[in-house]
């Protein structure tokens, strides 16, 4: 089997998809398909990119597909902090400060805290110094015994539903260190059949409920990504932001980024 052949299966496995299904979607011949997979066919540098298009390939993979192939990967890997990127830097700026008073984070596809607007010390007030050192791991801050889950009031809940994000992300982008980080996220203590994991009444998302000082906040998490990236670190950019549940968390909020 051909390398880059093997590749493709591998990723349409994990797709779950029949070489029927993929032929169907990208308009070729299952036994075209089948030939391209075994190594008995060599495909073009467009079909790759149509292939990786419908399997859905992040873009850094999608270079790794070409290079199997024999060809030149076409989508750069620039640092964020590369003139080239500027306007990157200068839009998720804008974004970032545009919500305050409420938090929000920009993350790269590990989770690394990228930036954050002036309410991000709400979140992590309180956080032992040595998972506030750069690199700072959102995930791992957040669930760390030493981090925010001694003030989640409901960690059960908001564990499982980032636990549940990582481990759909290291499905879909197949990153070792992603399922690593998921390990030693579930071998922290916290989060037990103790606490409650049960939906609040009306609730509709998980929300995260926070002890800042003598007030509950809850807030609801919104993710954004840019919508058509041509850079692998611009397409592995996310930003949360996490929007007050109530009038009472919002009053919060502007209340700790008045002072």
């Amino acid at each position: 089997m051909g390398e880059v052949g093997g590749l493709l299966r591998e990723w349409r496995t994990r797709r779950r998809l029949s070489q029927l299904a993929l032929a169907h979607e990208a308009e070729i011949s299952p036994r075209h398909l089948s030939f391209l997979e075994t190594g008995r066919s060599a495909p073009s540098r467009e079909m790759v990119l149509r292939l990786a298009e419908h399997l859905d390939v992040p873009l850094r993979d999608r270079d790794q597909l070409l290079l199997a192939a024999g060809y030149a990967p076409i989508y750069p890997r620039r640092a964020l902090d590369s003139p080239e990127l500027s306007r990157v830097r200068a839009a998720v700026r804008l974004v970032l400060r545009a919500h305050e008073p409420w938090p929000a984070v920009a993350v790269d596809r590990r989770w690394r805290l990228v930036d954050g607007n002036a309410a991000v010390p709400v979140l992590t007030a309180g956080a032992a110094p040595h998972l506030l050192r750069p690199p700072v791991n959102a995930l791992r801050l957040t669930l760390h015994p030493d981090g925010l889950a001694p003030r989640v009031l409901n960690l059960a809940q908001w564990r499982a539903h980032l636990l549940a994000r990582l481990r759909r992300q290291a499905q879909l982008t197949a990153d070792p260190d992603l399922a690593a980080l998921g390990e030693e996220l579930r071998g922290y203590p916290g989060g037990t059949a103790a606490e409650p994991v049960e939906p609040g009444p009306g609730d509709v998302v998980v929300p995260l409920r926070l002890r800042h000082g003598d007030t509950v906040l809850t807030l609801l998490s919104t993710v954004s990504t840019f919508g058509t990236p041509l850079d692998v670190t611009v397409e592995e950019l996310s930003i949360e932001t996490f929007l007050p549940g109530d009038e009472a968390t919002a009053a919060a909020l502007r209340a700790a980024t008045a002072t």
